[in-house]
């Protein structure tokens, strides 16, 4: 499981943040301490010092300094029990002054050891959460309000299969898709006309993904390849664009929706073929929807594009007519 390094950076920042304010906070109590009571700041004083002293001394005389710091822990001992006192006296818990880590498993560096603490675990993924509410409704779409009445029951004349049958496929592959994500899942290609669900269920798969702890970017086509020119021909930042591009091609599970609604370019092309050859030979996964057909986009795009979406991808067919008149019908 890879992070997005620019979600992690701002998950630490908030814990650098947090960390910051709860220092604060101690500072305050600390004075205000020393303000009730000024022999409370003679005591932490004599603590600062006698510890400074029994290391310093074990370190000039050479020897085994375990004999000194069982002095200086039954002095220390004795100076906390004492601080505690002038404490109630100022009126204040004997344990005012303690310091109290919001996350005591780490102390409030996000990390044990040299894994992450789940303290930072939580705050990136509320940055993920953040970064994708920007594009989805996140709190609305999710596998539980996807209503499959909205597809009809009549067999297609096409097929002789009703499209409420497909639509029910389509969603069980995707629930499990989502449920399962993993390094080895396949890569998909959902495809069908507009307004079948593909951007809806779309939005499914990448909340439950990223709320499992996996580094997934949602983004349009057309979003994405103005990234790759703005990195290619200097248009605007530069270095935020490089990073963007990073964060594309590196990502667990990249989302690439409604391909097919750019422009086509010789360079859309070549940045095509960059993003899908980078993340399948680096083991990253990747969700595709179009309204194009594969024989639509063979039309668009190079054979080595289409050699790719055909043999690295699991096609899932949406069927159906358009259910958003039917949406607002009942709403």
């Amino acid at each position: 499981m890879s992070l997005d390094g620019k979600l992690l950076a701002r998950a630490k920042a908030r814990l650098d943040k947090r960390r910051a304010d709860n220092e604060e906070g101690w500072r305050v109590r600390r004075e205000t301490a020393y303000a009730k009571n000024p022999r409370i700041r003679d005591i932490d004083r004599s603590l600062r010092e006698s510890v400074a002293g029994a290391v310093t001394g074990a370190l000039m005389s050479g020897g085994d300094p375990t004999e000194a710091l069982d002095a200086i822990r039954e002095e220390n001992l004795d100076l906390q029990e004492r601080r505690g006192m002038e404490l109630l006296r100022a009126g204040l818990p004997m344990d005012y002054l303690d310091e109290k880590y919001i996350c005591p498993k780490c102390r409030d560096t996000g990390y044990r050891g040299t894994e992450l603490c789940s303290c930072l675990m939580e705050l990136y993924r509320d940055e993920q959460r953040r970064e994708l509410s920007a594009l989805l409704k996140l709190g609305e779409d999710t596998f539980d309000s996807f209503d499959l009445s909205y597809y009809s029951e009549a067999p297609d004349p096409a097929t002789g299969v009703p499209p409420r049958s497909v639509m029910e496929t389509v969603y069980e592959t995707c629930r499990e898709y989502a449920r399962k994500f993993s390094p080895s899942s396949m890569n998909l290609f959902l495809q069908g006309g507009t307004g079948l669900g593909k951007t809806f269920l779309s939005t499914c798969i990448a909340r439950v993904v990223s709320e499992r702890g996996f580094s997934v970017v949602y983004d349009t086509a057309t979003s994405v390849f103005s990234k790759y020119e703005a990195e290619k021909f200097g248009r605007g930042d530069t270095e935020d664009a490089k990073k963007d591009i990073k964060r594309l091609e590196n990502c667990d599970l990249l989302i690439l929706d409604d391909l097919g609604t750019e422009f086509p370019t010789a360079f859309v092309t070549s940045a095509l073929y960059t993003l899908l050859n980078t993340r399948i030979a680096g083991g990253k996964k990747t969700v595709i929807s179009s309204n194009l057909t594969l024989d639509e986009l063979a039309q668009r795009y190079s054979a080595p594009i289409m050699s790719r979406l055909t043999g690295e991808f699991y096609v899932l067919k949406f069927a159906g007519s358009d259910i958003r008149p039917l949406k607002r019908a009942r709403s």
